[in-house]
């Protein structure tokens, strides 16, 4: 793999894992916040259907994990199981559209 491949990788590792935490801490926050102001799961997702600044909030988070997670197991599966080549990358790039596809399926389905 090349010097820049290796580059873009880390980046996209890097800058997803950056993404990644400030969604995890404003899920979390949010979560509590209503979950103490005693809001059920329904009236949660009653607030969040059609509010398409948590659709695109969501979003965002299902793409980071879609270019983050794919990335990690890369690094695992060529240190755990020395499995290299262009299958591995094939084999991740699919998870990753998997990844993707099914968690913006999820978004849709609290956004509609």
């Amino acid at each position: 793999m090349s010097a820049r491949a290796q580059a873009l990788l880390w980046v996209g590792q890097r800058g997803s894992a950056a993404v990644l935490a400030l969604c995890v801490l404003v899920h979390l926050v949010t979560i509590t916040y209503a979950v103490r102001g005693g809001l059920t799961g329904a009236e949660i997702l009653s607030r969040t259907q059609g509010h398409a600044g948590w659709f695109a909030f969501y979003a965002v988070f299902v793409l980071a994990v879609s270019i983050h997670v794919p990335i990690g197991l890369r690094a695992i599966l060529s240190e755990w199981f020395a499995w290299r080549g262009p299958s591995r990358d094939w084999v991740l790039a699919a998870f990753a559209v998997f990844l993707a596809l099914f968690g913006l399926r999820a978004v849709f389905g609290v956004f509609a």
